[in-house]
């Protein structure tokens, strides 16, 4: 339990205005070329791109720009790298959600070496071990999901029949430098906000319940949740330009990065991978659409399998917060401020026989509500049917799950949101 090892986790710039500080960044760097990853449109649209050029220009920095269209790629990273190799940038920048971090991690890693990213990413390339050796990088998310800002791999995707969603991954690819800047994030869109937020909560959920979590990760998995829970859903709705619910949401994310990174992930990642291989289904979406369903099947398979296993007292703890915040948003103010210490009275409370079920009960309900009140997409709208499924099974990993699954068990999981 206090045996353990932990990663390295990149130096950490984070609050309201400490984008101002990227041109000091990377001039620690040894910057003076930066090749500069955005998405496609919304950094553009909020003429926030246009501010961080001049930064980065007002201080003799030279700015070469491109735009990742989606998820990154084999053909996108190896393009981009040819284009840019003999341009002799110093460092890279990834602004933008997941896919535009990891499509900045995997250029940095691959702007030094001539061959193809392919030949690196595990389990369909080549088989070949990355050297390590990459382009200083610098990770400025504006989505609050992924947490792929304090990881070590980089996912690269092919969509279609022999479809993949693989990982470039080396202990030095983590980023040199992480800026999380709560005004970079009131433009991200209702639809993407939540669904970065419920990827968010899950990447803190399954590390939280894994059966081989350390007591380290159980500590910042629920610092996340009790950012997520005073926020989420509301930053989705009337609270989307509060700064502080931005910056609250920026926190979970990537205090679920270092948790996956370090512990794992359960059945909802285990699918996610062969879902969004075969199927053009965002991360976010898989997320949202099975978080609910994942935990009403693990609740049941311990019930009847494992019903002393710790994991269910978890279940009970998270239900109970969430429960607090949730009555606390339709209470007096002088209520809402009791509220506010839930997550203190949470931990100090055991939850056993019915309190604990009725608590575990509460997760379910709250999950299915987020599901519903938000009309997350069902996997059927992307294409998804009861022959897919079968395909999906077949890849499907149960790692770090909190009990092993059946996959007549994973098979209703899916099902329940075709």
């Amino acid at each position: 339990m206090y045996d353990f090892n932990y990663g390295r986790i990149p130096p950490l710039h984070f609050g309201a205005g400490k984008i101002a500080r990227l041109p000091a960044i990377v001039s620690e760097l040894g910057g003076k070329r930066v090749l500069l990853v955005t998405g496609k449109a919304s950094l553009q649209a909020s003429g926030m791109l246009r501010s961080i050029q001049d930064l980065l220009q007002d201080a003799g920095i030279e700015v070469h720009a491109i735009t990742c269209p989606g998820e990154p790629t084999t053909t996108f990273v190896d393009d981009v790298c040819t284009q840019f190799r003999s341009q002799s940038v110093d460092v890279v920048i990834g602004i933008g959600g997941g896919s535009v971090i990891d499509a900045g991690k995997a250029i940095s890693a691959m702007l030094p070496h001539e061959n193809s990213i392919f030949d690196y990413l595990e389990g369909v390339g080549r088989g070949m071990a990355h050297s390590g050796i990459k382009k200083p990088y610098i990770a400025v998310p504006t989505t609050s999901g992924t947490g792929s800002e304090v990881t070590k791999n980089a996912v690269i995707s092919e969509v279609g029949p022999a479809g993949y969603k693989k990982s470039l991954r080396h202990d030095n690819l983590i980023p040199d430098a992480v800026v999380v800047d709560g005004d970079l994030l009131v433009s991200c869109p209702r639809n993407v906000t939540f669904a970065c937020g419920m990827d968010a909560f899950t990447q803190l959920l399954e590390p939280y319940l894994s059966p081989k979590v350390s007591k380290l990760t159980e500590a910042i998995a629920w610092s996340g949740f009790t950012a997520i829970a005073g926020h989420f859903p509301d930053v989705c709705e009337a609270g989307s330009n509060d700064t502080k619910a931005r910056g609250a949401m920026a926190y979970g994310a990537l205090l679920s990065g270092i948790a996956l990174a370090n512990d794992g992930v359960g059945i909802v990642h285990g699918l996610a991978s062969p879902i969004g291989g075969f199927f053009p289904i965002p991360h976010g979406v898989v997320c949202a659409t099975l978080v609910a369903p994942s935990v009403r099947a693990n609740l049941a398979a311990l019930r009847a399998r494992a019903p002393k296993s710790p994991a269910l007292e978890k279940m009970a703890r998270l239900g109970a917060l969430l429960s607090s915040h949730e009555h606390g948003k339709n209470d007096s103010s002088q209520d809402k401020q009791a509220f506010s210490g839930a997550s203190d009275t949470v931990t100090a409370t055991i939850f056993v026989g019915q309190i604990r079920d009725e608590h575990c009960d509460a997760l379910v309900r709250i999950l299915d509500k987020w599901t519903g009140d938000f009309h997350v997409p069902r996997l059927g709208e992307y294409g998804i049917d009861e022959q897919g499924l079968e395909k999906i099974l077949d890849k499907a990993q149960n790692r770090n799950n909190p009990i092993e699954l059946t996959r007549h068990e994973i098979r209703a999981m899916l099902k329940e949101r075709l």
